[in-house]
């Protein structure tokens, strides 16, 4: 029988494609030869995972990502299939998360639990969030890139305001200080200049004051000496016994003071009794009555008479009347 050129091309037509199909399927991971269970992860965010993605525990790969669904029309979630291409135990307080490498692609890691009751297919597993290193790294510059924006929004503010201050007459007055500034660099230098500068001067006339302030250091310290022998010999008198009898003489003083202030002592009562002030004058007076008399009548107190006859006039009442004071 003989085929025709027709049959040959179709027949080569649907093995090619059966191939192009098993082989593209071939790289999603999936088997068409091999029966499969699958399983289910529900997540938030897929991040970069995509279909045909890895799944892995332990670092070695179990199985694939066979489909990605949305879980509801409100995006609650997004359901990932896992087809397992190993026939393993997986409990079924075990855990599963999207990872994200520094480099390569996507994949879902399990972690296993420690139960003894495993998946069975149809079963989906609890998942949680990881964060990779670029979403750390990420949550780390964030505060740092935010300040530096500010920072450069601060920076553009001032140099804003500066370039607003530098107007025509503030260049005007930085030229004429910076002329000022040159003006007394020159006369700083003319200062200390070696040999108009008067600077130097100074330092020389300081120099010869030292040098001849060096050669009066045997004076200053004869000067010093003798003033030190000065002071030993006043530390040496005997100050004590003087003050000592000063201190008796004031004490002896304020005695007598006192007596003198008492009223009950002899001077005390005298300067405060009236009394025996006017006896005292009474006294006074008698007496110089009684002398008037004699000298007056002096036959009134001699028994004989050596000037002739007695005297009969009375006795004086009162003191004579002088002609001239008495010194």
């Amino acid at each position: 029988m003989k085929i025709s050129n027709e049959t040959k091309v179709g027949v080569l037509t649907i093995t090619g494609l059966t191939i192009l199909i098993l082989g593209f399927n071939f790289l999603k991971g999936k088997d068409l030869f091999k029966k499969s269970k699958k399983i289910y992860a529900v997540f938030n965010d897929l991040g970069s995972l995509s279909k045909s993605n890895e799944v892995k525990i332990n670092g070695y790969v179990i199985g694939s990502v066979y489909a990605l669904n949305v879980k509801d029309k409100d995006m609650s979630g997004i359901v990932a299939t896992i087809s397992l291409t190993q026939d393993v135990n997986i409990p079924k307080d075990s855990k599963a998360m999207i990872s994200t490498p520094l480099v390569g692609a996507s994949y879902i890691v399990i972690q296993k639990g420690t139960g003894k009751d495993y998946l069975q297919p149809g079963d989906t597993l609890t998942t949680f969030v990881d964060v990779g290193i670029l979403d750390d790294v990420k949550a780390q510059l964030t505060p740092t890139l935010t300040k530096v924006r500010v920072t450069l929004d601060s920076l553009n503010t001032v140099f804003g305001s500066v370039n607003g201050l530098l107007n025509s007459t503030a260049k005007n007055n930085l030229q004429e200080t910076l002329d000022n500034l040159n003006k007394a660099s020159n006369s700083l230098n003319s200062l200390l200049d070696k040999e108009t500068g008067q600077l130097p001067k100074i330092l020389t006339n300081a120099e010869a004051f030292t040098r001849s302030l060096n050669k009066d250091t045997a004076n200053l310290s004869a000067t010093i000496y003798n003033a030190r022998k000065t002071s030993e010999k006043l530390a040496a008198l005997e100050l004590q016994p003087a003050i000592d009898s000063l201190k008796s003489m004031i004490a002896s003083m304020k005695t007598a003071a006192e007596k003198m202030t008492n009223e009950k002592g002899t001077l005390g009562a005298l300067m405060h009794d009236k009394t025996l002030y006017n006896k005292l004058k009474d006294a006074i007076l008698s007496a110089e009555i009684l002398l008037d008399d004699l000298r007056a009548h002096p036959k009134r107190y001699v028994g004989f008479s050596i000037f002739g006859r007695k005297d009969k006039t009375g006795p004086l009442n009162a003191p004579l009347q002088k002609d001239t004071t008495q010194k």
